[in-house]
């Protein structure tokens, strides 16, 4: 018995992937070993929707195998439409449905209702994400921790209530630390004018957008407990200030990325106010504050809804239409202020917390604005069917986010680096998000590998315990050295050589450039050593590879906005081709550890001629498009294909 579907082959589903409303898609499915099946059914259904059983006709035969087929459309309006075969068979029913892991590719057979279908995702023809961004070098900033503008490296704003650090310190992070209250309140003096004294040296490097951490007043070192969205904290600077670095980056080709954390705010904040430190009357102060509708209070004062349960964050009510006019569509609301300043986009916080109707709202204010502004989500899973609180997200439907964080390529390369899956594996996880998310989407993924809530990429590639095994101690004491480190050394600089060819938005966190480690918060939020760069990174590695994987992805298009096709992926040696119009580049990567010689078939790319644009005096020629390229353990080559 042998039955096969594979969703990534345009012979048994046509088209490939996501598709506009109304398409049009042709389904087919193989069957031998069973005799002639007395039925075969194609089972579809939109989300809630009931099932639609529809027949497969028999159109022709392979070999031993009957291939059946069936066309359906996908529906007017977007959203996902799930689907698996059932065959009656002489032995009862048997079904097929997506792989145990959800993947799509080939599917698996059952004896019962699948408990996988394969999915479809139908989005709006009109869905456009900012063609700037797709071509964009990202590098995100966590402002206290990146640099001190200040010549006499003093701190901005007069407070009295924080810890102040010396730069090279390790970040505090435990509660004794703080008086016996992890309060977050350990500042290094990072300032936004150390952002503009450093936009040389991030012109250089190669970048044309930062994204900046939480900018706006708040209490802690990580802004993410909002006191006032009006205005840039003073320890970072001002309103001025802001618009001085907006206008300087834009003299260097760089656009500014704003983080809107608009799910709670701080509980110290000047419409909470819990402890009445703005001279705003809070909605903890009185129920008759302008702010009240803004909060759910079960039981007012003291009792209400905060985010993961601290107390510190108290959730705000999204349905509140002054907390939305505020924040969203008033004529001067914060979306809109800040972008009419100078920024050129928003990443939404946790924005799996925010419902449906907000991100839309928060969508159509922003593009309201600048049509060119990019909106990005905080979303950790597959974004295209991810599931919050109860309800299907739409948020790439064509009229909520532009991008998504996309930590299913994180993972995906950070388990093939360390040898926990093999190339077919990698090649499963990062196809799976080519025929989920529509086209607009996927390349405009937010593809980082480090970044504020998780361990430094450095650091994982030590073989190093997971911080769940180790106390905090271990982690705020931990460096690699010695072999540990060389080996982290090769597998980090190979990811970021998948990270800058692969489709999607590279984002570099600040500091990886140098080979900065750390375990997860708040130890990869240490403060970049300007003064101890060369000690750093002391052979220069880190840099010489980024400035170079960065100039080949620039180099062309085809690592922008060029198809992606994977060709080669045995063992741990996984090659995927990139072409855009006439260009075509073939990037290998070899992530074993031992040396392989590989036999490339890429004839059908019409591939004749390989130059190494990664390496010297590596060339090839071949007549009939098959080559034998030799490629060290732990390494990755990038080659211009002719």
């Amino acid at each position: 018995m042998d039955i096969e579907h594979n969703s990534r082959e345009k012979f048994y589903r046509r088209p490939f992937g996501a598709v506009t409303c109304g398409t049009e898609v042709r389904l087919r499915i193989s069957v031998s070993g069973l005799g002639i099946p007395s039925a075969v059914h194609l089972v579809y259904k939109t989300d809630g929707g009931e099932p639609i059983y529809k027949d497969m006709s028999y159109i022709f035969s392979l070999g031993d195998r009957s291939i059946y087929s069936a066309r359906i459309n996908m529906p007017e309006e977007p959203g996902l439409i799930w689907y698996y075969f059932e065959l009656e068979t002489n032995q009862g029913k048997i079904y097929y449905g997506n792989n145990q892991m959800n993947l799509g590719g080939i599917g698996s057979i059952s004896f019962g209702q699948p408990g996988n279908s394969f999915q479809i995702t139908v989005y709006d023809e009109k869905y456009k994400t900012p063609d700037w961004f797709k071509e964009s070098i990202a590098y995100q900033i966590f402002v206290d921790r990146f640099c001190n503008g200040n010549e006499d490296g003093g701190f901005l704003g007069d407070r009295t209530d924080i810890i102040k650090r010396d730069w090279n310190d390790t970040p505090f992070y435990k509660a004794e630390q703080f008086g016996g209250e992890y309060k977050a309140n350990d500042f290094f003096g990072g300032n936004l004018k150390g952002v503009i004294k450093k936009l040389p040296y991030l012109e250089e490097l190669g970048v044309t957008v930062l994204y900046l951490n939480p900018i706006f007043r708040a209490y802690s070192n990580h802004k993410y407990d909002t006191g006032s969205y009006e205005e840039i904290d003073p320890m970072f600077g001002d309103e001025e200030t802001f618009k001085e670095l907006c206008a300087e980056a834009k003299k260097r080709g760089i656009r500014i990325i704003l983080d809107g954390v608009f799910n709670h705010t701080g509980s110290n904040s000047q419409y909470f106010n819990k402890n009445g430190e703005y001279d705003s009357v809070g909605a903890y102060q009185s129920q008759d504050s302008p702010y009240y509708k803004w909060y759910r209070f079960s039981d007012w004062p003291d009792t209400y809804e905060s985010w993961w349960g601290m107390t510190t964050l108290p959730q705000v009510e999204e349905h509140s239409e002054e907390y939305r006019k505020y924040i969203l569509s008033g004529d001067n609301a914060i979306v809109k202020k800040w972008l009419r300043l100078g920024a050129s986009g928003w990443r939404l916080d946790v924005v799996d917390e925010l419902p449906d109707f907000f991100v839309k709202e928060l969508h159509e204010n922003v593009k309201s604005v600048d049509e060119d502004a990019v909106v990005i989500g905080e979303v950790w899973e597959d974004a295209s069917h991810k599931i919050a609180y109860g309800e299907r997200r739409k948020y790439f439907m064509g009229d909520e986010l532009d991008s998504v964080m996309n930590y299913p390529m994180r993972n995906a390369l950070i388990d093939a680096a360390l040898g926990r899956i093999d190339a077919e594996g990698l090649d499963q996880r990062l196809m799976s998000l080519k025929e989920n998310y529509p086209m607009p989407a996927y390349y405009s993924l937010f593809n980082m590998v480090s970044s504020h809530d998780v361990e430094r990429v450095l650091t994982l590639m030590g073989n190093v315990p997971s911080r769940h095994e180790v106390d905090r101690d271990y982690q705020a004491n931990f460096r690699l050295d010695g072999y540990g480190l060389e080996l982290a050394t090769a597998r980090a600089t190979l990811i970021l050589g998948l990270q800058m060819t692969l489709p999607g938005v590279p984002c570099i966190y600040y500091g990886d450039e140098i080979g900065m480690q750390g375990y997860g918060d708040p130890f990869c939020r240490g403060a970049f050593p300007w003064d101890r760069i060369d000690k750093v990174d002391s052979t220069g590695v880190f840099r010489t590879r980024y400035k170079n994987m960065i100039a080949l992805r620039k180099m062309s298009k085809a690592f922008s906005i060029g198809d992606f096709e994977s060709v080669y992926k045995i063992g741990h040696v996984y090659a995927f081709i990139r072409t855009y119009e006439d260009e075509k580049y073939v990037i290998i990567a070899n992530m074993g550890v031992t040396n392989e010689k590989i036999r490339l078939d890429v004839a059908r790319f019409g591939v004749t001629h390989l130059r190494c644009v990664t390496e010297e005096r590596d060339e090839f020629d071949s007549h009939d498009g098959i080559f034998f390229i030799e490629m060290p353990q732990m390494w990755i080559k990038g080659f211009k294909a002719e």
